[in-house]
């Protein structure tokens, strides 16, 4: 069959631009082919469909569009366009297309531009650039993403394909047609909202400072449904009733600019170095992290993208805001509600429990039932999904299986796939659609899940890292040079000064999800002991993992006989803690490079305490000091000795003690024992007077004590309960 004329093609696009507004809906359009046959054919589907607001997202572009390389997706935020073409000639980017489609307007298009379908998984994609990792080289680098989505344009109904070499027809056989003057009419609402939900929104969140305290409201929906407009007609509403200074969040100071331009529109106020001025009352952007260090006054605090934004964070801006809303995406490139909201509720119903949800359903630049959101959906796994709860509950320990997954076979089981992907999905906040490329294409990863009667009930993603020379390792330690990918050998050379560790092979637990239904009953723990035997199975001298410390995570990796050998000097941007690092030893060298990693923690643990770690939660450091009677720091000398008799028992000062009182709390800490026997309060006036060295007065704030005197007689106290563990 012929190629059609870009005449016919440009007389195709009018039918579909004529289709979609009358449906105020938008249609993922597939143009496969060669390259400049694709740009030629996208030139003449927009002369026919008079988009006149244009975006270009590749290389290279028509004088007719809008052009941008390579964007960050999250620049496209906020933005409207008549048509976006994404030419994936360039390297397709699955949040770069998540990001694209949500900025499509109603009566739109995102035309996606991509080599001929049949072709497209052998394709040597410049992405892959970012999913190689040494030793490994692009072409390395699988087809699986590409097989899959290839195979979803071929299935969908939603998706409208042109292919170089077939024929065209008026119009597509799959497309539905609508009846004979079918067209979208939007319910009328008050000219001032959107939609119906985005005016339920607004009055809801006003009510959050109107009304009793501690009553915290969360907005919830996919993207498009006008929760950052809804925040910026609320905050225009309460400035103009002279509420004195709203503060708004977010994980950007840009992912907010769309709130700030509506407020100001209701308003007329002034913005002057990000501050919209409304008479004497104010709306301004605080950072999370600055706001949970320096909280600030505040009538209402607004947290936007709130599942981009650390859970710790989330609940300290809880516990310090009376009158709070947080507004969250469910389906989005930029990471996914789900699981914020899973997690999120449980803290707000111990501590707020009269907290309120509202979600918002209706979309704003198009009619419901849209075909363009319903396929990016599917084709990113947005709407990804763990196993029903209800299929679960007969589950026993003893019945789950723990196999390594053939990624080949994984890219064609939907089901599955699913199920691993909505795992990570309820797991992580991060989660995001380039995770699902990386996890099917990634050559040095390996997948690993733990089933009951077919149905994944907990998955955990590999990374294979180390196997480097010497003179690379030598480098590393040297600051010379860095190891993209290699995070564990990386990390412990370039800042745990243990020089070899490049040398030694590791296998990196990068995730590990448990269903939540099933969580707390030893499926996790199966499962890393399954990933463990696997590993020295292969020959892997350490299994290692990094993450966002909690004492409760931490107990969770030490019971499994991982060491912590390496704490983050500053607080992780995706967690809002600081990273810990921890080693479990498969060979000989692995033991040996376990124990280094662990005596250079201990050594330059107490140095770091006092700098750097200086606001690390006293029960965080206390479960990284303790010991497994290897590694315990050095007795104290007989002197030593009775200065801590000294100061429990007399009146010896604090400061004249403070050498034999560093060394008595690290030997305290380090003994599991003696450590149970501390009450909290005894454990924490320790780490944080004498380890971590803050003032007196912080002491007293954070333990709510009296003054000085109190904390002064509260150290003393927790020294003499050390002493007794001696006696």
């Amino acid at each position: 069959m012929n190629t059609p004329s870009l005449h016919d093609i440009a007389t195709f696009g009018a039918a579909l631009a004529r289709l979609a507004r009358r449906r105020n809906h938008r249609f993922p359009l597939v143009v496969s082919g060669e390259a400049a046959w694709c740009a030629d054919v996208a030139q003449a589907l927009q002369r026919g469909a008079q988009w006149s607001h244009c975006l270009w997202l590749g290389a290279e572009a028509p004088v007719d569009y809008e052009h941008r390389a390579a964007p960050r997706p999250d620049a496209l935020l906020g933005q409207e366009w008549d048509a976006v073409v994404l030419d994936a000639h360039s390297g397709l980017d699955p949040d770069l297309l998540g990001a694209a489609g949500g900025t499509v307007r109603g009566g739109g298009a995102l035309l996606l531009l991509t080599p001929p379908l049949a072709a497209w998984p052998a394709f040597v994609d410049p992405q892959h650039a970012r999913i190689a990792v040494a030793p490994y080289h692009i072409e390395q680098v699988s087809g699986r993403f590409l097989r899959r989505l290839a195979r979803l344009i071929a299935a969908d109904e939603s998706v409208l394909c042109l292919q170089q070499g077939c024929g065209l027809s008026p119009l597509p056989p799959l497309l539905p047609l609508p009846l004979e003057g079918e067209e979208y009419v939007a319910p009328a609402i008050d000219a001032q909202f959107r939609s119906e939900d985005q005016q339920r929104a607004v009055e809801a969140l006003c009510k959050v400072v109107t009304g009793h305290r501690r009553r915290p409201l969360v907005l919830i929906s996919d993207r498009g449904r006008g929760k950052s407009a809804a925040f910026g007609i609320a905050a225009a509403r309460l400035l103009q009733d002279r509420v004195q200074r709203i503060v708004i969040t977010a994980p950007r100071a840009d992912a907010v600019a769309a709130v700030f331009e509506q407020a100001q529109r209701v308003t007329g106020g002034v913005i002057k170095d990000g501050v919209l001025h409304v008479g004497e009352s104010r709306l301004v952007f605080v950072p999370p992290d600055e706001l949970t260090l320096r909280p600030v006054p505040a009538d209402l605090v607004l947290v936007d993208e709130a599942a981009a934004i650390p859970a710790p964070l989330l609940e300290r801006l809880l516990e310090r805001y009376a009158r709070i809303a947080y507004a969250t995406t469910v389906h989005g490139y930029e990471g996914t509600g789900r699981g914020f909201a899973l997690r999120f509720q449980q803290v707000l119903q111990q501590r707020a429990p009269q907290w309120k949800a509202l979600h918002l359903e209706t979309p704003l630049r198009h009619a419901p039932h849209d075909p363009l959101e319903h396929w990016l959906f599917h084709a990113l796994l947005l709407d990804a999904g763990a196993v029903p709860e209800a299929e679960l509950t007969a589950l026993t320990l003893d019945d789950c299986m723990v196999e390594r997954v053939d990624r080949d076979r994984l890219v064609d089981d939907e089901a599955t796939l699913a199920q691993l992907f909505g795992l990570l999905v309820l797991a992580h906040y991060r989660t995001r659609p380039y995770d699902l490329r990386q996890l099917l294409d990634g050559p040095n990863l390996s997948i690993y899940a733990l089933r009951w009667r077919g149905w994944v009930v907990a998955t955990a993603l590999v990374a294979e890292e180390g196997g480097f020379a010497d003179d690379i390792a030598c480098a590393v330690y040297e600051g010379r040079r860095r190891l993209r990918g290699h995070l564990l050998p990386q990390s412990l050379a370039a800042h745990g000064s243990v020089a070899d560790a490049p040398c030694l092979r590791y296998a990196r637990l990068m995730r590990i999800a448990v269903h939540p239904a099933v969580q707390r009953r030893g499926l996790g723990s199966r499962l890393l002991k399954g990933v463990i035997a696997a590993a020295r199975e292969v020959g892997y001298d350490v299994v290692g993992a990094s993450f966002g410390a909690t004492s409760e995570l931490l107990r969770f990796w030490t019971r499994l006989d991982f060491t912590p050998v390496r704490v983050g000097v500053t607080r992780e941007h995706t967690s809002g803690t600081h990273a810990v690092m921890v080693l479990h030893a498969l060979s000989e060298a692995g033991a040996s490079l376990c124990t280094t990693a662990r005596q250079r923690l201990l050594t330059q643990l107490p140095h770091a305490l006092s700098e750097f770690l200086h606001d690390v939660a006293p029960e965080l450091v206390a479960a990284l000091l303790r010991d497994d009677g290897e590694h315990g720091p050095p007795p104290l000398e007989d002197w030593e000795w009775r200065d801590a008799r000294a100061y429990a028992h007399a009146q010896r000062g604090y400061d004249a003690c403070l050498s034999a009182l560093h060394k008595l709390t690290r030997a305290a800490l380090a003994d599991a024992t003696c450590a149970a026997k501390l009450s909290a309060e005894q454990r924490a006036v320790l780490v944080m007077k004498v380890l971590q060295q803050r003032s007196w007065a912080e002491v007293a704030e954070a333990l709510t004590l009296d003054g000085r005197a109190a904390v002064i007689e509260a150290l003393r106290a927790a020294v003499r309960g050390v002493m007794a563990c001696h006696e």
